[in-house]
C-alpha cells in the first residue's frame, strides 16, 4: 500500500467523481483510476460503487475512508518535524482571482524573504488542514463554524451573471435577477459550494421564479465553455471574471443589492500561524 495510492483514494471519496478527482490531483484519470484499482486489489476489497451515472463508496470504502486520512495527516506531520516550512502555507480556491494577485503582491512587498506556498483545495479539505496544522490559513467563502478555526472577515466578494456575449442582456450595464427566468442555470452540485448555491437558488426564489435547471460541468471553464455556445447562465465572482478571458461570454453586473457572499481567512482556533499579520496587512492594503 502506497501514500500515493492513499492519496488518489482519499481525493475520488471526496469528489465522487473520477475525473474530478484527477483535475484536483493535476493528473490523468487514468492515473487515479489504475491506482485506486491497484489499492483495491491489494485490499481485497472494492472500495467505490461505480456506475455510468454516478460514483459511491461502498462499505468498505466508507471503513478505510477516515484511516487513510489519518496515515495522511501523520505523514504529512512526519514530513513537518524534518523539514518544518519557513515560509506560509494558503488553501485558496477557483474565484479569488485578481484578489489573490493583489494579496500575494503586497505581501511579497512586504516581506519579501518569506515563501508562499498556495494549495487549490475544497473548502471541506482547507479547513480540515487548517485546523490541524497542514495550513497555516485559507480563504474561505461563508462557511459554518468548525471546530478548532477561526475566520477573520476580510471583504464582501460580488457576484456577477455571465450569459452567452451573443444573448440581448449581453449588452446591458446591469441586470435583475428575474431576467434570467427564460434561461437555464447552470451551477455546481450544492454539496461542492452550498453556500454559492444556496445564495443564487435563494435570490431566483424571491424573484418569483425556480430556476431552469442547466448541465452540471465539472469545471467552471466547462461551464463557461457551454454558455459560449448555448443559451445558459451561471454567476462568477467578480473578482474572477475580471481575469477571466472568453468572447463568447459576457459578465454582467447584478442590479442592486446584488450577490455577495463574504471572504474570510480561516486560522487555526489558538495558534497563531506565522506572518499572520503581515497577510492581513496585505488583504487589507489590497483593497484600498
Amino acid at each position: 500500500m502506497e501514500l500515493r495510492q492513499l492519496t488518489y483514494f482519499v481525493a475520488v471519496a471526496e469528489e465522487l467523481h473520477f475525473g474530478r478527482a484527477a483535475e484536483r490531483l493535476h493528473i490523468v484519470q487514468s492515473a487515479v483510476s489504475q491506482q485506486v484499482r491497484r489499492l483495491e486489489r491489494e485490499l481485497g476489497a472494492e472500495l467505490f460503487d461505480r456506475s455510468p451515472r454516478r460514483v459511491r463508496l461502498t462499505g468498505a470504502g466508507e471503513r478505510l475512508l477516515p484511516e487513510a486520512r489519518a496515515v495522511l495527516a501523520a505523514a504529512e506531520r512526519a514530513r513537518a518535524a524534518v523539514a518544518p516550512s519557513a515560509g506560509l502555507r494558503i488553501g485558496t480556491s477557483t474565484g479569488l482571482g485578481a484578489h489573490l494577485d493583489r494579496v500575494l503582491g503586497v505581501f511579497a512587498e512586504r516581506a519579501p524573504d518569506v515563501p508562499v506556498e498556495l494549495f487549490s483545495l475544497p473548502v471541506g479539505e482547507r479547513l480540515a488542514r487548517v485546523a490541524g496544522g497542514q495550513l497555516d490559513a485559507a480563504f474561505v467563502r461563508a462557511v459554518e463554524p468548525v471546530p478548532g478555526v477561526r475566520v477573520l472577515p476580510l471583504w464582501p466578494d460580488p457576484l456577477v451573471a455571465a450569459v452567452p456575449a451573443s444573448h440581448p442582456l449581453a449588452g446591458r450595464p446591469e441586470i435583475r435577477v428575474d431576467e434570467l427566468a427564460a434561461l437555464p442555470l447552470a451551477l455546481t452540485e450544492r454539496r461542492n459550494n452550498p453556500a454559492l448555491v444556496d445564495l443564487v437558488v435563494g435570490s431566483c426564489h424571491r424573484a418569483g421564479f425556480e430556476p431552469l435547471p442547466g448541465p452540471v460541468s465539472g469545471s467552471l471553464q466547462d461551464t463557461l465553455a457551454s454558455i459560449g455556445t448555448r443559451p445558459l447562465w451561471t454567476v462568477v465572482y467578480a473578482s474572477h471574471a475580471r481575469v477571466l478571458h472568453n468572447p463568447r461570454v459576457a459578465f454582467v453586473p447584478f442590479a442592486a443589492p446584488g450577490l455577495a457572499l463574504s471572504t474570510g481567512l480561516a486560522v487555526h482556533a489558538t495558534r497563531t500561524p506565522p506572518h499572520l499579520g503581515t497577510l492581513l496587512l496585505a488583504c487589507g492594503d489590497h483593497e484600498n
